[in-house]
């Protein structure tokens, strides 16, 4: 601990500049206005931001053993010599490999020593001392030295395996760079792809296909690419003029098509081209219908369209010819109470990725032979699992094999991949992620409680605790996280940063509010547009039920959301700040208003359809009675941290600041608020994987010591100074104790 006395440091405070906007004879005043600066390069803004950062580093100083003990403990869990388990393409295994002590992770292959698609869920790469040589193709290590932000957002191999193209950004703002490299001597092919998304696909062996953005970075153009071309001669297949939509690309499993979606919240409509005839373009598929949701796969002679509507509102999937798309058949019928969240084709079979009461599942059904006709589905047989909550995700499987690959973790099991044989029924265990420090998965208890809200919804709860440490009887702090929009689904999956708060007695969970997809469509369409209120009204009956059973107590109820989710936290916070004791709102939508008024910027256009058009009166008043922003009051709040990305493109980095600023000067009590704004980020935070466990080291020592002590504003870093908490004798520490927003 830091000896040295130092006084007192009062927080930034931003200067006023009176900033008048009206509408509907509605008079808003923001005195902050002024932080919201589009370049990012405003030396005065910069100042502040830089003050924030200081006031919370010099706050946090008195923490500092315990952020550096958390930090040990997250990093001692990882094994940072690994690699994922290996994916099989045609005669090679592909997969990732960390290295100890580097930031991020290198691209390898090896050839395998059988040849074709596996064909059994034995199937294993061989590391042994007959395993063949391991090639990197790229080392993300390497390239990321010369800069402070570095992400690999696409990493496509061509379908001879002789090319890789990858897409990196450098900055944090999700502008990409695509590179074609040739993966044996990784020299360059051709000349880079400048200004474009990570969305990209091959179109056979010699041609590319990807997106572009406008100026407020929909992505609105799709383009043609051929190898060894100049990029301003690139064709481009599709232009979407509509500022509601934007557009998307997906290959087909057969590896035979390339689908182009353009969507926007509600409406979806796609077009196919043929891989081995790129130069003739787009072909519509399905028909763009408002309100008609629907995505596409391929097999053999027929299309699989899986179809949203009102009155199939959880999906339907049919099946039309490749010469006759218009002309459709329903083989799955829609069903109320189960969702069809994705499909997956196989030569043989069609995996249903469902969601029922909450809970995701897998249904496999088998198909008769390519060129057969394919009748209405019946007799599916659907995976078990043992934890009580789980969450499942899809991963890539060889289109002519038998075996389906996927991805399942709960709250108490690291992730795991499986490989399960759709003929025997046979699953074998591929990988699980390695857990160090003691880690025991029996230690830890999962359950599903629901909570009432106050129109009668049940509300799931997703919760862990550790069995040993926890007495529920209302003493115990509990972490409450919440996110409930765009019909997300926040599944309840291992977190492995978490460990640090269970093992210190914490009880971790999450509220499974409307908003989110969880409980299929009708959950989203209940908690968005004029019923996002619903939202947080969920997530205040999920804390008030946690504290009516004793699992905590208002004073050891901790609050966490991000993005949307920030939104989420801002709103209850000002609506219940009794309730909770801290709160941590990470790149959070705080200035729902302002923004959406704004079409300008990203997203505000195609997310009219998720908050409302506030060019129209309803809306306006509506969004204006919960956008954070907008209703900060003169009450007192709990103690808070808020997070940013200077180049964050889907939640402005002023919008949190012009929160801070405001709450500061409002609010009346003296609970801490700290604000970090990182520099050199954007929506997702750093990208090395250490320097986000830093991150989650600073979130973790706040709502530690914020629960244990309670300490006021800027005295708490004095306390420490004068000893009058000394960290180095914390004799309780072991009893008390994841293109949108």
């Amino acid at each position: 601990m830091n000896s040295t006395i130092s006084p007192s440091r009062p927080p930034p405070m931003a200067k006023k500049v009176k900033h008048e906007m009206e509408m509907f004879g509605d008079l808003r005043i923001d005195n902050y206005y002024w932080l919201r600066d589009d370049s990012r390069s405003d030396p005065e803004v910069l100042s502040y931001l830089h003050e924030e950062n200081a006031y919370t580093d010099y706050s946090m100083s008195g923490f500092k053993p315990l952020q550096d003990q958390i930090y040990a403990e997250m990093r001692g869990r990882l094994k940072e010599d690994d690699i994922t388990a290996p994916i099989r393409r045609g005669p090679y295994y592909y997969y990732k490999r960390t290295l100890e002590g580097k930031e991020y992770v290198q691209h390898c292959r090896r050839l395998a020593s059988n040849i074709g698609a596996p064909t059994s869920v034995y199937d294993t790469m061989s590391t042994g001392s007959d395993a063949l040589p391991e090639h990197v193709i790229l080392d993300e290590n390497v390239k990321a030295q010369e800069h402070v932000y570095y992400i690999i957002g696409a990493f496509k191999v061509s379908p001879n395996n002789k090319l890789v193209a990858y897409a990196e950004d450098t900055k944090g703002d999700e502008i990409f760079t695509v590179h074609v490299i040739d993966m044996e001597s990784r020299t360059p092919v051709g000349m880079p792809l400048v200004g474009v998304t990570s969305d990209l696909e091959w179109a056979g062996d010699e041609a590319l296909v990807y997106t572009t953005r406008d100026e407020i970075l929909r992505p609105d153009k799709v383009w043609l690419h051929k190898l060894g071309t100049e990029q301003a001669v690139d064709s481009c297949l599709y232009h979407e003029k509509d500022e509601m939509f934007s557009l998307f690309l997906a290959a087909s499993e057969s590896k035979k098509f390339l689908f182009v979606t353009s969507e926007s919240k509600i409406t979806r409509f796609v077009f196919y081209l043929d891989v081995s005839n790129p130069g003739n373009g787009l072909n519509v598929l399905t028909p763009r219908l408002d309100g008609i949701d629907t995505s596409v796969s391929h097999r053999g002679n027929h299309f699989f369209i899986q179809r949203r509507s009102d009155e199939c509102f959880n999906s339907e999937l049919l099946i039309c010819s490749l010469d006759n798309t218009p002309d459709t058949k329903v083989i799955l019928p829609h069903r109320p109470s189960v969702k069809i969240q994705d499909i997956q084709l196989f030569s043989d079979h069609l995996v249903v990725y469902e969601r029922e009461n909450g809970l995701p599942r897998i249904t496999i059904y088998r198909l008769p032979a390519i060129g057969e006709p394919v009748e209405r589905l019946e007799g599916g047989r659907t995976l078990d699992f043992v934890d009580p909550i789980y969450s499942l995700a899809m991963s890539v499987s060889e289109f002519s094999s038998s075996i389906l690959r996927f991805h399942y973790s709960s709250m108490r099991t690291p992730p795991s991949v499986y490989d399960y044989d759709m003929n025997s029924g046979v699953s074998v265990l591929k990988k699980t992620k390695t857990v160090l420090g003691g880690f025991d998965s029996t230690n830890y208890i999962t359950e599903r409680q629901w909570a009432t809200a106050p129109d009668g919804t049940q509300i799931p709860i997703s919760i862990v605790y550790r069995k040993d440490l926890v007495k529920l009887d209302g003493s115990d702090p509990l972490f409450l996280y919440g996110y409930g929009s765009y019909e997300m689904c926040k599944d309840p999956s291992f977190e492995e940063s978490s460990l640090s708060l269970l093992d210190r007695g914490f009880i971790y969970a999450v509220a499974h509010v409307r908003g989110g997809g969880e409980m299929g469509r009708q959950w989203y369409e209940n908690g968005k547009l004029l019923k996002k209120k619903n939202t947080f009204t969920d997530f205040i009956a999920s804390a008030e039920y946690l504290v009516e059973k004793k699992y905590c107590s208002k004073e050891k109820l901790c609050i966490e959301g991000r993005s949307a989710g920030g939104l989420l936290i801002g709103a209850v916070l000002n609506m219940r700040p009794d309730l909770f004791k801290a709160a941590v709102a990470g790149v959070p939508f705080f200035d729902v208003l302002t923004t959406m008024l704004d079409p300008t910027i990203p997203l505000t256009t195609s997310e009219w359809e998720e908050w409302g058009d506030p060019r129209e009166k309803e809306f306006y008043f509506y969004m204006k009675s919960y956008s954070p922003l907008d209703n900060i009051k003169a009450q007192n709040y709990p103690a808070i941290l808020i997070t940013a990305g200077l180049h964050d493109t889907r939640v402005m980095y002023s919008e949190p600041a012009k929160f801070v600023a405001k709450l500061r000067d409002v609010k009346t009590d003296d609970n801490v608020l700290l604000f970090k704004c990182e520099l050199g980020a954007g929506h997702f935070s750093k990208s090395g994987r250490f320097e986000r466990l830093q991150e989650h080291a600073l979130k973790y020592a706040f709502i530690v010591k914020t629960v244990k002590y309670g300490l006021k504003g800027r005295l708490q870093a004095v306390a420490f100074k004068y000893g009058l908490i000394c960290e180095g004798h914390d004799s309780e520490s072991f009893v008390v104790h994841r293109f949108m927003r």
